[in-house]
């Protein structure tokens, strides 16, 4: 490694540990949140219609309003490449051209809440439908702020300013914990009652608006000090800048609402059988946890740095960068998604198993968890490799392959929902992602005039047969333990679940460090280093 190369990666190490930290935290109050509600409302008529109404506001607060989302990335392709004083006329254009689309985006989420309901819900009975379709009217106004939140967190990006976009989610899970909080004082044991369910889907509903609210107004702060621009209207569309955003943006933005689309079919498929929609995200809470820290690690740094080196004479270097992403994602990823598969069912036990959550929602979450385990790796890799396409300044094959995998996505939900039942609909986003990790490897090597796919199969492989050995490590020691000290009580399933975990993450990391890959050994020991140092 060359002296830049050494400087660049201390660089990323010390980015990457203030966004571990922060996403940390941000990613534990979620965690939280989703403990309360499953404790409070399990998977009854509140938590199904909050599943259902959270599709499109919820989906575009997550994709657009979301770090790493398209605005944002779209933003800091851009931004990364001028000087600060140029980002206010930018940021300013681009938010009254999104904010104005996505204005009209919460209208008709008002008045066309009924039938968005009964799209994705058609299984859905009276009750539920009937919350479902206040919860859309109530959090509609998120379209917009999504749009604002995910254009300021790609300038404060650009800016360098990453433990702010790595906290502030949080602020949406204290409202919403703050509004269960609030009830059930009210209402002490009988908050898991049917006849509240009504009260306790407007508390989820409208905590979490609030939470959006929120999390644009502290962003929207450090913007304006930062002088990266104010709330002023600005019509400058046809700017250079500004047509490179909207280039880029456009159909990344398009790309990620086939996402909820996607979403919106498994819910089609899933609404006849009880409690699935909610038992999808709780399963998916367990999943994203880990994966949201990990994620925001692996790219914010490097988004930008992809975004630098887009040029021809750069590609060798950005290539080693794309490997380095990949195999990032592949040592992180390959094992969590080998324990999740291994130990779901004392994890969802220990996470969730409490109030109105009993052991037949555990049995159905765990298995939800086993499919979600599986494609933890693919879903990140996808997410590099997107970018890779957004730095290059290309956001049409992104689109297109979205476009595809929509029709693949409902193709492979009719066929996996009739054997497999609620697990056969994760068991086809998992497809679809493989799918997209692959064709996106393949216009990669064309467009970037060859990658060196010997030099990136053959560790990934060697990484995913550490991580399946791992994982039969982490069973073994699962079941020897089961047998000698049984499988009831929360210290007992928390000591068994410690235990199994830390063979199986002893068991990779000593396979992991054999097999000597340069990129993973120089960003461990720049991460021990960044935090012995703190």
């Amino acid at each position: 490694m060359t002296q830049k190369d050494e400087k660049s990666s201390q660089s990323f190490a010390g980015i990457a540990g203030i966004v571990a930290i922060a996403t940390l935290i941000s990613k534990v109050v979620g965690l939280v949140r989703q403990l309360a509600i499953a404790a409070a409302f399990g998977v009854g008529a509140a938590a199904t219609a909050y599943s259902y109404a959270y599709v499109i506001p919820g989906f575009l607060l997550i994709l657009l309003g979301g770090v790493n989302g398209p605005l944002h990335s779209a933003v800091v392709s851009v931004l990364a490449k001028r000087r600060r004083e140029e980002a206010a006329p930018l940021v300013e254009t681009v938010t009254t051209l999104v904010g104005g689309v996505l204005l009209l985006v919460t209208v008709a989420q008002i008045f066309l809440a009924d039938e968005l309901v009964d799209v994705v819900g058609y299984g859905l009975d009276g009750k539920t439908r009937a919350i479902a379709i206040q919860q859309i009217q109530i959090m509609a106004p998120m379209a917009l702020f999504s749009g604002l939140i995910g254009i300021g967190f790609g300038t404060l990006n650009a800016a360098n300013q990453y433990w702010l976009l790595s906290i502030s989610p949080l602020l949406s899970s204290i409202t919403v914990i703050v509004g269960i909080a609030i009830m059930a004082l009210q209402l002490g044991k009988d908050i898991i009652k049917p006849e509240y369910a009504f009260i306790g889907g407007m508390v989820l509903a409208w905590g979490t608006l609030a939470g959006a609210i929120l999390q644009w107004l502290v962003q929207l702060i450090v913007q304006w000090r930062l002088g990266l621009g104010t709330l002023r209207l600005r019509f400058d569309f046809q700017s250079p800048s500004v047509q490179e955003v909207i280039k880029v943006m456009t159909p990344a933005t398009i790309s990620s609402g086939m996402m909820p689309i996607n979403f919106a079919t498994v819910l089609y498929f899933a609404s006849p059988i009880p409690g699935a929609a909610a038992g999808f995200n709780y399963a998916n809470l367990l999943v994203q946890t880990p994966l949201g820290i990990i994620s925001n690690i692996i790219l914010l740094p490097l988004l930008p740095i992809f975004a630098r080196l887009a040029q021809p004479e750069d590609w060798p270097d950005l290539k080693l960068r794309i490997r380095q992403g990949l195999l990032l994602s592949a040592v992180t990823m390959l094992p969590l998604g080998a324990l999740m598969v291994a130990l779901s069912v004392p994890i969802v036990q220990v996470v969730y198993e409490r109030g109105a959550f009993k052991q037949d929602a555990t049995q159905l979450v765990s298995s939800l968890l086993i499919c979600y385990g599986i494609g933890m790796f693919v879903y990140l890799g996808r997410d590099v490799l997107v970018r890779v396409f957004y730095a290059l300044g290309d956001g049409q094959t992104p689109f297109r392959i979205s476009t595809f995998n929509i029709f693949l996505n409902a193709a492979l939900d009719w066929i996996l929902v009739k054997p497999f039942g609620a697990p056969g609909l994760v068991l086809a986003t998992v497809g679809v992602n493989c799918s997209s990790m692959l064709m996106l490897l393949w216009l990669l090597d064309r467009k970037l005039h060859g990658l060196p796919w010997r030099e990136w199969s053959l560790p990934i492989m060697g990484l995913t047969a550490g991580s399946v050995i791992a994982g039969v490590a982490s069973y073994g020691t699962l079941i020897a333990s089961q047998q000698v000290l049984g499988k009831t009580g929360l210290l007992i399933l928390l000591i068994q679940l410690s235990v199994a975990s830390l063979v199986g993450i002893a068991v990779f990391g000593v396979l992991a460090a054999w097999m000597k890959i340069p990129e993973v050994n120089s960003f461990v020991v720049r991460m021990r280093q960044r935090f012995l140092k703190r």
